[in-house]
């Protein structure tokens, strides 16, 4: 198998996640950095021994570059994914895709036009338990879906949104606590229970100054299936508590923390249920990001970014594309939309 070669567009704290899980990985590795900020660029470049561009242009024209990761700004993300599938680069786009759905659809008909892999970043799909649970509801152990919860209960301090500029704004952070924040436990609830039909929605701002955004979001969802669900977002809640995904049906029930099962409840016993209630039961997850954006752990970016080059040497599809990563984006953008026009939304829109 050959050695990937990857790039980083944009050197604020998220690259330190995707610069580690390629340190990691058996076939890739980092050559080169591109980021407006030297000094954010250096960190990178005495870290890793790689050289670096102001300009992303000039780094995409190298030939030992094959798969280039987007970390820049949230409503930044077309730009540099489109110029790197022009120049024949597979991308990787750090959540969201975007920040419109108009501009997710420009990045994935780049990719598309110029036939190189896109790969939105939705790692908690990859850990173990994510995996566990994804396959169980699958099997449909849990008898008909009956609802779907996602709960970020988290805190940022008004620090982390005075830290950067583009944070707390529409046009670049393109939402708050929903869109930066909650977003992955977004995706991994409809990856879980399937589309969403219609979407009752509430946000506000109530913790924190000098930003535009939401900083509370609560929504009542109605899924396809039929099943109802409640997604609660925010950064005013503190001190931060684990993320929890809860999915009940008519035959079981599990809930799942940071990446630990805490719940596994099923009307008909099954000799896998105390392995895994053992396994998960010795687990304890860390911080999860719930105080602290640093304190999330990279393996699952290693995961995903080791299944995207996989599935280009093995000629199959992967399982975070463009259009799996525009899916959160458009129920988030409903949760707006639905906040702003008082009434119930109905998907897709």
């Amino acid at each position: 198998m050959k050695n990937y070669g990857f790039a980083i567009i944009g050197c604020g704290m998220i690259s330190d996640f995707h610069s580690s899980a390629i340190a990691e990985m058996e076939y890739g590795q980092l050559v080169a950095v591109s980021s407006r900020s030297a000094e954010n660029a250096k960190r990178l470049v005495d870290r890793y021994d790689v050289p670096s561009y102001s300009d992303y242009h000039q780094m995409l024209a190298r030939t030992d570059i094959d798969v280039v990761c987007i970390c820049t700004p949230s409503g930044a993300h077309m730009e540099p994914a489109v110029a790197a599938a022009k120049a024949g680069k597979h991308v990787i786009v750090e959540k969201p895709l975007e920040i419109t759905l108009d501009r997710c659809d420009a990045i994935i008909k780049a990719c598309q036009d110029n036939k190189v892999r896109l790969c939105a970043i939705f790692n908690s799909r990859f850990s173990e338990a994510s995996q566990i649970f994804k396959n169980t509801v699958d099997s449909g152990r849990l008898g008909r879906l009956t609802l779907g919860d996602a709960y970020v209960k988290w805190w940022r301090t008004q620090d982390y949104y005075d830290s950067g500029g583009w944070r707390g704004t529409w046009g670049l952070d393109g939402g708050g606590a929903l869109m930066n924040q909650a977003i992955h436990a977004v995706d991994f609830l409809q990856y879980l229970m399937g589309p969403v039909k219609s979407i009752q929605a509430f946000t506000d701002t109530l913790a924190h100054q000098r930003i535009e955004v939401e900083d509370v979001a609560v929504a009542v969802l109605r899924f396809e299936n039929g099943a109802l669900g409640v997604i609660e977002g925010t950064t005013a809640a503190y001190p931060g508590w684990l993320r929890k995904i809860e999915i009940s049906g008519t035959t079981g029930s599990i809930v799942l923390e940071d990446e630990d099962i805490i719940k596994w409840d099923f009307a008909e016993p099954d000799p896998i249920d105390q392995q895994i209630i053992e396994k998960f039961a010795e687990q304890q997850s860390g911080g999860g990001g719930a105080s602290d954006p640093r304190a999330i752990n990279h393996d699952n970016h290693r995961r995903q970014m080791e299944d995207l080059i996989f599935s280009i040497e093995e000629e199959r599809s992967h399982l975070v594309d463009g259009s799996e990563g525009r899916k959160a984006v458009e129920i988030i953008l409903a949760i707006y939309k639905s906040n702003q026009e008082g009434q119930v939304v109905h998907l897709p829109l």
